[in-house]
């Protein structure tokens, strides 16, 4: 009896034992892995806004002058006087430059002197003429007398119209020895200096006017969007924005003013014109640009920063961030991507928040701890 009291508290106890370890080690251990949340998932958020997003063409032009003038002389003489100071703006009909007058002034002179003389001569002969008209029929003066007479008054009124003609071209040299700005400009460099010799047959322009009020800018673009470019142009001439050479930053804003009348063969494009009111000066000749003709505006659509937007293999996707911070993955059309924008037009509503960077860790229903915002990358925002 006491051999097998003995052995059955044996047994209790080595029960006990594993009791005691199945429900501190075997038992309570998977539960309490089970039941330890999973790590958070870092993310920066950002929210879905309702933009006015344009959609544009995109090419690279060169800045043309309104107008462009290179000043001549058109007489002989040589420069006594110049007017301006180099780079300044003018108006039209400011002098610029004097050539020593005095030549002309003397041929002027010289041809009023001449009609005044025929003047005289006319007076007295035309008083002849009167007197051998009245003798004629009495015998005095015979038939030739008179015809010679209405020759000559003939004669001089010819030669004074002569003399009005040599008035008339002196004084026009003479206007020429006076130098004048034909239009609104900025003046160049000045490439003759006060008493040098001049010619009419000169090459060489004593100085250029460029007009930068207004100002074009030339440019093509390829000849697939000539359709559209002429349908909406034909609605009301299209807007386009003129920024630098890289984009950063915009310069003007103009209209479109011209669509050529032929595509370039050789190139398969299509040259255009947009004129600039420039009044600040921002644009110069010469100038290198990129343009974007805008066809249209997409009113009111949900954008998101472009990385936000995933491709995968069903096609684009975004996690959303629900109200309890658990991700949400769903598809999303995009129209087009600009300016480091994303156009959504089918999945995402102004107002939601949406995972912009941190997506490689994410699964559905994944939780996920907000950081702040990173500085903005500097891309320019749709508008």
């Amino acid at each position: 009896m006491a051999r097998r009291a003995i052995g059955l508290a044996a047994i209790i106890v080595v029960a006990a034992a594993l009791m005691i370890w199945w429900h501190g080690f075997g038992g309570n251990g998977p539960r309490a892995t089970a039941q330890t949340p999973a790590p958070l998932v870092p993310v920066t958020a950002g929210t879905v806004t309702a933009q006015n997003v344009p959609v544009y063409l995109q090419g690279i032009g060169t800045v043309q002058a309104y107008n462009m003038v290179s000043v001549k002389t058109r007489v002989d003489g040589q420069i006594v006087k110049i007017f301006f100071k180099e780079g300044q703006e003018v108006k039209e009909g400011d002098p610029l430059f004097e050539i020593d007058p005095r030549p002309y002034q003397a041929a002027l002179e010289q041809a009023q002197a001449a009609k005044q003389k025929d003047e005289a001569q006319l007076a007295g002969a035309k008083l002849d003429l009167e007197r051998y008209s009245k003798l004629l029929g009495t015998g005095y003066q015979t038939r030739q007398s008179y015809d010679n007479q209405t020759a000559l008054v003939n004669q001089l009124t010819a030669a004074i119209k002569g003399d009005q003609a040599q008035i008339d071209n002196a004084a026009l040299n003479l206007s020429y020895a006076d130098i004048r700005s034909p239009i609104d400009g900025r003046l160049s460099a000045r490439l003759v200096d006060k008493g040098n010799l001049v010619h009419a047959n000169d090459n060489t322009a004593l100085v250029t006017i460029t007009e930068l009020k207004p100002i074009f800018v030339s440019f093509t673009l390829p000849q697939d969007t000539l359709d559209e470019l002429r349908e909406q142009q034909q609605k009301e001439p299209l807007v386009v924005r003129a920024y630098t050479s890289d984009g950063s930053k915009l310069l003007s804003v103009g209209r479109l003013t011209l669509i050529d009348n032929s595509i370039d063969q050789t190139t398969g494009t299509i040259h255009l014109k947009a004129r600039f009111d420039n009044q600040d000066e921002r644009l110069w000749p010469g100038e290198f640009v990129s343009l974007r003709v805008i066809l249209m505006t997409r009113p009111n659509v949900a954008t998101v920063p472009s990385q936000t937007v995933q491709e995968g293999p069903d096609g684009n996707y975004a996690y959303v961030i629900k109200p309890d911070n658990t991700v949400e993955r769903r598809a999303v059309t995009v129209a087009a991507v600009q300016d480091g924008i994303a156009v959504i037009t089918k999945g995402l509503s102004p107002g939601e928040r949406v995972v912009v960077d941190g997506q490689y860790r994410l699964t559905q229903g994944a939780r996920v701890r907000i950081l702040p915002a990173r500085p903005a990358s500097g891309a320019t925002p749709a508008s």
